[in-house]
């Protein structure tokens, strides 16, 4: 956490009005029609010979830090991040969120973090939104001031601005990773033990249909693009994501984003609509980044009609609460099914559960791997086959708990042994399972 003194919020809340004002001369002063005739790296450097000269003025009251600093920033506010620039440039950092111009928070590792970054002031900050939305090519303003992008390196910005926010701008940007967390990393982590990732990995190859759930932030997507390098390179997968993040190695993959209306309020297409193209372009399997909607209706069907060992991720608190909620998205899709039918669709759709959560300490937990073995008298027979138990919190904050093989034999084994994909049942020998140490995994992408 770091220190914010009255001292320090003083000095920052100078340095971005100096910023501010050096920053608006530049944009008066430059001539945008030479960009083209220039190109752009000799245009960047008129730009920062500009940015020097401006800054070098004593009348800005800076020291000498102070001005090479300024330069930097200036930089950055005509072409990146402006004061959120070296937020964006720290790998560790995987959340930054603005609540108005004056509180940035981050999130590292799990865990928010105050910063003493700011802006200069709240027309600032809107300047700042508007422009990253521009590059996006979206438009936030009063008659929309919501709006959800992309941004050019893959991060998802969503921000709101007044009348809507009370207390001036807000801005959330999900950062976009390039080095993902692999499975192996996780085992050693004590994300999960070493027969959970056995397991999932061999129900990946095996052509299980595997739904994660858990809730914003715990996991869901990273544990997604780890199962999907286990999918075999002969096959061909087709993702639909609202913002793409899923990073498939295989050969044959073809993304598919949805589209936002645009400002005619035309043009929108949905999950669902690609969903039922998709049906059309031969997939082996189709992984749902996230389902959110009536889509889920048209994934099930997919999974119930040869598209064996697709995947999809829900926001729920626990496996009970996703199955409730794909109940829930069947209704908003229009079906008007009874109970018992949608209940038995699920169950003869989906074959494996994985819970993950984010624990107050910060660390992500498979919390549960289960198996949706049918419905009973209208309820869903699930039966656990890995659990993390929580036992309390030790003096630094770290949570205590271990993760336990509960004694059930899935009954999925014998649909992976039919096709070529033997356990060792004794894996799922009733025991505490030990994690952390060295987990490889190569013997699986051979």
């Amino acid at each position: 956490m770091v220190a914010v003194t009255e001292q320090t919020v003083d000095g920052a809340r100078h340095f971005q009005e100096v910023k501010s004002r050096l920053h608006r001369q530049i944009v008066d002063a430059i001539d945008m029609s030479k960009a083209g005739e220039l190109g752009e790296a000799e245009f960047r450097r008129q730009l920062e010979s500009l940015a020097q000269h401006l800054t070098n003025r004593a009348s800005h009251d800076l020291n000498d830090d102070e001005r090479g600093r300024m330069v930097h920033e200036l930089m950055h506010e005509i072409y990146g991040f402006g004061p959120l620039q070296k937020l964006m440039d720290d790998p560790d950092v995987s959340d930054v969120l603005v609540n108005g111009c004056d509180t940035v928070f981050v999130e590292r590792s799990g865990l928010l973090e105050r910063t003493n970054i700011r802006f200069a002031s709240d027309e600032h900050l809107l300047h700042f939104i508007q422009r990253l939305v521009g590059q996006a090519g979206r438009r936030i303003d009063e008659v929309s001031p919501m709006v959800d992008a992309k941004l050019a390196d893959g991060s998802r910005l969503h921000a709101v601005i007044p009348p809507l926010a009370l207390r001036g701008p807000t801005l959330s940007i999900r950062r976009f990773k390039t080095q993902i967390v692999q499975i192996e990393d996780m085992v050693r982590m004590g994300t999960l033990a070493p027969e959970m990732a056995d397991f999932l990995i061999q129900a990946v190859r095996g052509r299980q249909n595997i739904l994660l759930s858990g809730g914003t932030g715990a996991g869901k997507t990273t544990m997604l693009n780890n199962l999907s390098r286990f999918i075999p390179s002969t096959e061909r997968v087709i993702t639909i994501e609202e913002t793409a993040e899923l990073q498939l190695q295989q050969k044959d993959v073809v993304g598919l984003e949805t589209r936002l209306p645009n400002v005619e309020g035309k043009g929108v297409i949905s999950q669902r609509d690609l969903l039922r193209n998709t049906l059309r372009m031969r997939p082996d399997r189709i992984i749902v980044g996230e389902a959110r909607g009536g889509e889920v209706l048209d994934m099930l069907q997919a999974m119930n009609t040869g598209h064996d060992g697709s995947m999809s991720t829900v926001h729920a608190n626990d496996t009970r609460d996703a199955l409730h909620r794909l109940e829930l998205m069947i209704a908003l899709s229009g079906a008007d099914l009874p109970s018992h039918v949608t209940r038995q669709y699920i169950a003869s759709a989906i074959q494996v559960f994985v819970h993950i959560a984010r624990l107050s300490s910060g660390e992500r937990k498979v919390m549960r791997i289960s198996e949706l073995t049918g419905v009973t008298n209208g309820e869903f027979d699930v039966e656990d086959i890995f659990v993390y138990r929580m036992a309390g919190m030790d003096a630094n904050g770290k949570m205590l708990g271990s993760f336990y093989a509960t004694g059930y034999e899935p009954q999925s084994l014998r649909r992976m042994a039919s096709k070529g994909f033997d356990m060792n049942p004794r894996i799922f020998t009733a025991r505490e399972l030990k994690t952390g140490g060295e987990y490889r995994t190569d013997h699986y992408l051979k």
